[in-house]
């Protein structure tokens, strides 16, 4: 790896080289690195997509995987199918995203599918950063894709942040959250100048006592655009709660759309959305310790998001 690898697999995934245990590190449509051990295998599809098959063993606890992705050329578009195996009782983490320097004036984009297999009582922590850097004139989009199958007692918490530069994001997140199963989203997006993000959620709720917290955290500054799209439907005794906050700035837009469908007379469903500016007291309250206008905004926005 050069230096410019190593200093986007940090800003992505905290990597300060080759990790221990299992890992998948691809670059520019092509697997860089891989590992694995006996309580995390990682193997190479046999279905003739790119991507790989992540095999988690029932019962193993306190593991990690990483599978980063690094773009650092213009005029590629990088595919990738990844599935995930989560044995009974297993509790692991993965920390996965992408990050994409284009020098040149064209398109750099990755599209990744993940999908999730969680056994009867497995946990996965699952993080995702995107992040993109380089030629301003130059395209840094993604568009992921998460698809999510929750057993009885299981529980998925998914992290997906995008730090800055990406010029435009449309993710899909579908889930079927089963019997006492749970899933914990907490998203954080930040987007300037003309950038546009698009974050869409479909979960179904079909298991008796299954629960689902989405919540969303966004500043929108320039002329960016950002779309929160939440479709929650509840088909048995279950709790589901979406919350989209965000913070507006300059010129942006920021859309809101839920729409909750409680097929079961014993669903709960909740939807909440705040966006507005930041508040002028806590600004002047700032500015009267020393800030400027543009450190007190960035230091509210700190703690907002962080």
């Amino acid at each position: 790896m050069d230096k410019l690898d190593r200093e986007l697999l940090e800003k992505i995934a905290d990597l300060h080289g080759i990790p221990e245990g299992s890992y998948n590190i691809r670059k520019d449509g092509k697997s860089l690195a891989r590992s694995s051990d006996s309580d995390i295998e990682i193997l190479p599809r046999k279905d003739g997509k790119e991507g790989i098959d992540i095999f988690v063993r029932a019962g193993v606890k306190n593991k990690s995987a990483h599978i980063p992705v690094i773009l650092t050329q213009g005029g590629l578009l990088d595919v990738v199918y990844n599935d995930f195996y989560i044995g009974k009782g297993a509790d692991v983490t993965i920390i996965a995203g992408c990050g994409i320097h284009n020098d040149t004036c064209g398109e750099a984009r990755h599209d990744g599918v993940h999908t999730f297999h969680l056994e009867e009582g497995s946990t996965v922590r699952y993080i995702e950063r995107h992040y993109g850097e380089g030629n301003p004139e130059g395209k840094k989009e993604f568009t992921p894709v998460t698809r999510a199958f929750l057993k009885k007692g299981s529980t998925l918490i998914m992290e997906a942040t995008q730090l800055g530069g990406v010029t435009s994001t449309d993710r899909l997140t579908t889930a079927t959250v089963g019997k006492n199963a749970r899933l914990i989203v907490k998203e954080k997006i930040m987007t300037s100048k003309n950038e546009r993000a698009v974050s869409r959620f479909k979960v179904k709720l079909t298991g008796e006592n299954s629960t689902a917290d989405v919540v969303s955290r966004s500043v929108a500054r320039d002329d960016s655009y950002q779309s929160f799209i939440s479709d929650l439907v509840g088909k048995n005794r279950c709790f589901g709660h979406v919350e989209c906050d965000g913070i507006l700035l300059d010129r942006a837009r920021i859309l809101s759309t839920p729409k909750i469908d409680a097929v079961s007379p014993e669903a709960s469903l909740v939807h909440e959305a705040a966006v507005g500016k930041i508040a002028g007291d806590q600004l002047i309250k700032l500015m009267t310790l020393g800030l400027t206008k543009k450190e007190a905004e960035d230091t509210i926005i700190k703690g907002f998001l962080y």
